[in-house]
């Protein structure tokens, strides 16, 4: 079978819920993916930063193979050898208390939505089913029902109602629409990406994090930090809150919490927090199971010991700086952090952000657009200088063969 066939059997028999670059991939290693042909690729999109450690890292398969030989799932009715391990490191990794343990980055974000509501009724003294919670425009927590209910994408939300209730939603990167909607007093949590990724790599200015924080602070509001995508390294720091040294109320994770090999995603907080649901109020079958508990510590070791989160501090400066230098009047804003960022296309002759993928394709890099005129780079934080450079001409030359076409 070619790559034509592949895609035509997906489109036979898949639900047409995505928009692929027309790539069919095989094999992954390291920063490099190969399609069915044997064609290689730099991959810059990391499975939207799922990958940081880079694909099939051999110390994550290592310990994926060896715990799945042995058990790999109990459900949560029983006590298993493994998952107190786990709860241990990541809670002591990132300061907290507590850990929920969940699968994917959307089941975390409802778990953090539970404890914030839970939490307002039990401990801040909220009317029972009055509970609110502030979200920014632009967001993207995932697609499930109640979190397309803060969505102000179009594509998220339209068509889907009735919608969850309960959400109060102000600009992004705005104080003082923080400030105007925390006067009201059913506020429970205010639930914010420190970087809004699938916006196309927005970064607010510098300190609005923190401002927000104390105002949180000061309502008597949970600040919720979806790290989903930023966190693991990917901005440079393990945490993008690390940027401005505070520490979320409730911290969600997930993608690279496994390095890319198995769907770990986790919620972190303290007692006052976590401990306000009680036995039978949340779960989830696969969360916490063994086989995820041993992937999950050894994805944060890698992390740790081959120190990702400076490489991608001074990858990201040289990879930015490389596309600055490039002359083209369709790039438009080149913005970003660490290595999660993003260039903004000025479209010129017909030409796209979707066209300039295709281009980088067929010169041996993908990536891929994010709102029609954005396109995301995000390579695996394993990356090297050399292999920065070489990308960063693969997209020079992708882009001026688009502008003289």
């Amino acid at each position: 079978m070619q790559s034509k066939d592949y895609i035509a059997r997906e489109d036979r028999y898949g639900a047409h819920n995505y928009h692929p670059l027309p790539v069919v991939l095989e094999r992954g290693e390291d920063i490099f993916v190969w399609d069915v042909e044997g064609k290689k690729y730099y991959d810059f999109l990391s499975a939207y930063s799922a990958v940081n450690q880079g694909h099939c890292h051999p110390k994550i398969i290592g310990a994926m193979t060896e715990q799945a030989q042995k058990l790999t799932l109990t459900s949560r009715a029983f006590y298993n050898n493994v998952l107190g391990e786990y709860e241990e490191y990541i809670t002591k990794t990132f300061g907290y208390d507590k850990v929920l343990p969940m699968n994917s980055g959307a089941e975390a974000d409802e778990t953090a939505l539970k404890l914030a509501r839970r939490w307002g009724y039990d401990v801040k003294g909220i009317p029972e089913g009055e509970a609110k919670i502030i979200v920014a425009a632009d967001n993207f927590h995932g697609r499930t029902i109640t979190i397309i209910s803060m969505s102000t994408d179009p594509d998220s939300y339209k068509g889907f109602g009735p919608y969850t209730p309960g959400f109060i939603t102000i600009p992004y990167n705005d104080v003082n629409a923080l400030e105007e909607a925390l006067k009201d007093k059913n506020v429970a949590a205010f639930l914010v990406e420190p970087i809004q990724g699938e916006a196309g790599v927005f970064v607010p200015d510098e300190g609005y994090l923190t401002k927000c924080y104390n105002l949180c602070k000061a309502n008597n509001v949970l600040f919720i930090a979806d790290e989903v995508q930023t966190g693991i390294a990917r901005t440079g720091k393990m945490l993008a809150v690390d940027h401005e040294g505070i520490k979320p109320d409730v911290l969600i994770l997930g993608k690279a919490l496994s390095g890319g090999t198995y769907p770990i995603s986790a919620v972190l907080a303290n007692d006052d927090v976590m401990l306000v649901i009680k036995p039978g109020e949340h779960g989830s079958t696969f969360g916490g199971n063994p086989l995820a508990a041993k992937i999950a510590i050894a994805a944060l070791e890698v992390i740790k010991n081959e120190k990702l989160a400076e490489n991608a501090e001074k990858m990201g400066q040289i990879f930015r700086e490389g596309i600055r230098k490039i002359d083209s009047d369709m790039i438009e804003l080149v913005r970003g952090k660490g290595l999660l960022n993003a260039v903004v296309i000025k479209p010129k002759n017909g030409k796209e952000a979707w066209d300039v993928c295709l281009q980088m394709k067929d010169n041996g890099l993908i990536a891929k657009p994010t709102h029609g005129h954005i396109i995301r780079f995000a390579p695996p934080l394993t990356i090297t200088e050399k292999h920065v450079l070489e990308a960063v001409k693969i997209i020079e030359k992708s882009i001026k063969e688009i502008e003289n076409a």
